[in-house]
């Protein structure tokens, strides 16, 4: 593959600077700690939330727990993998926890995941259904390039899912 698939115009910015972790508690509470991120939310994805997954091209089941937070103008998550296949799994196991993968948010997820696949990048993940309407949707590719090796596609959902925990807590008792 050589030349630019895309410009920053037709697909937008990079959104999103994403870590593998081994422990999702402990890794958000030092971001928000030494690094003065946060606030972070986190939830949990697996079969229960996801109506469809794949790894490697094939209909897999596997789960993990991610946290989103804004530093500026950039998202961070942090991803620890919990069960079955994953690209996240595959890092921890090769690189050990640190830098994994950007991503772009884009308007048309359906014509652009087409469109990188018909380019001749290969699908590593995918997964849909995550927002509480059932929508929302990632997708993981193999850009081949050392600047950034893995690439995600992501359709965020138009309302979030109850988040599994918040970092620092939501003092709720303050507004009674």
């Amino acid at each position: 593959m050589s030349g630019l698939l895309y410009s920053t115009a037709q697909l937008g910015t990079v959104t999103q600077i994403a870590f593998v972790v081994e422990d999702l508690e402990a890794s958000v509470a030092e971001y928000s700690d030494r690094l003065g991120v946060g606030p972070w939310t986190a939830w949990e994805l697996g079969p229960d939330v996801l109506s469809t997954m794949t790894y490697g091209g094939e209909p897999v089941e596997f789960s993990f727990r991610h946290a989103l937070a804004w530093s500026g103008e950039t998202q961070l998550e942090l991803v620890q993998p919990l069960n079955g296949p994953s690209i996240f799994a595959d890092h921890l196991s090769s690189h050990g926890p640190g830098l994994h993968h950007i991503g772009i948010i884009v308007d048309d997820h359906t014509r652009i995941v087409s469109e990188f696949e018909e380019s001749g990048y290969r699908v590593l993940q995918s997964g849909a259904g995550f927002g509480a309407e059932g929508d929302g949707a990632f997708c993981y590719f193999d850009v081949g390039h050392s600047i950034a090796g893995v690439v995600e596609l992501i359709s965020p959902p138009r309302t979030r899912r109850v988040p599994l925990f918040q970092y620092p807590e939501v003092d709720r008792t303050e507004s009674l």
